[in-house]
C-alpha cells in the first residue's frame, strides 16, 4: 500500500499540463492518447461542442468524438480563437489563454492547413505566450519537405514551405524554450515516440 501510494504522489509530481494547439486531427489524438494518464491535456479547437459531439456533424470543423473522450478522460476540448475569427461561434473561446495558456508546460503547434490561417493562429499563440507563459515549451510540428505535397495536395509546394518556415521562424524567435520538429507521412507511431521523447525530458 505504501509503495502504491508513493508511487502515485512520484507520478502526479511529474504530471505535465499539456496544450495542443489544433489537436483534434490524427496526429493530435495518437498524440493525447499516448501521453501520461495523470498529464492534463487541453485540445485548442475552434469548436468544442462539435468536436466532441457522439458523431461527426461537420467536415468543416475537427472532431475527436465523445467516446475519444470518455475513454482519456484527462484529455478536455477548449475554444479558442486563433486562426480565422470568423470561423467562430458564440463567446466561448473567451478567456482561453488564462485558463489553459497560463498554466501550460508544453504547448504544441499542430494547427493544419497551409494558408495564412496557420500563421495567423501561430502568432496568436506566441503573443498570447509572451504575456501570460513566457517558460512553456513550445514544439512546432510540420512534415518534411518531401511529404507536404501527401498532407495538402491542393496548395504549391513553395507556399507551404514559406508558411512553415514563418511559423517555426516565430517560435524560435520569440518563445524562451522551443523546438522545431519534423515527422514524416504515414509514420505515426515513430511521430508520436519523437514527440513524446521531447515532452518526457521536460519530466
Amino acid at each position: 500500500l505504501l509503495l502504491a501510494l508513493l508511487s502515485n504522489l512520484l507520478s502526479a509530481s511529474e504530471a505535465l499540463n499539456v496544450v495542443l494547439a489544433g489537436g483534434t486531427g490524427p496526429v493530435g489524438q495518437a498524440l493525447a492518447s499516448s501521453l501520461q494518464p495523470t498529464d492534463k491535456v487541453t485540445i485548442l479547437c475552434r469548436n468544442a461542442f462539435l468536436a466532441g459531439s457522439m458523431v461527426r456533424a461537420s467536415s468543416q470543423f475537427g472532431w475527436v468524438g465523445e467516446s475519444f473522450l470518455q475513454k482519456f478522460p484527462n484529455v478536455q476540448l477548449r475554444d479558442w480563437d486563433g486562426g480565422d475569427l470568423l470561423d467562430i461561434v458564440g463567446q466561448d473561446w473567451v478567456g482561453w489563454q488564462q485558463d489553459t495558456l497560463a498554466n501550460a508546460d508544453v504547448v504544441v503547434h499542430l494547427y493544419g492547413g497551409y494558408t495564412e490561417q496557420r500563421v495567423m493562429a501561430c502568432e496568436r499563440l506566441v503573443r498570447e505566450s509572451y504575456a501570460v507563459n513566457r517558460k512553456a515549451m513550445h514544439i512546432t510540428v510540420a512534415p518534411i519537405e518531401e511529404d507536404l505535397d501527401i498532407v495538402a495536395p491542393m496548395c504549391a509546394k513553395a507556399f507551404k514551405i514559406q508558411r512553415v518556415k514563418q511559423c517555426e521562424d516565430m517560435v524560435s524567435s520569440n518563445c524562451q524554450n522551443s523546438l522545431c520538429l519534423k515527422i514524416e507521412a504515414n509514420r505515426m507511431e515513430q511521430n508520436c515516440k519523437d514527440m513524446l521523447a521531447v515532452i518526457d525530458k521536460l519530466r
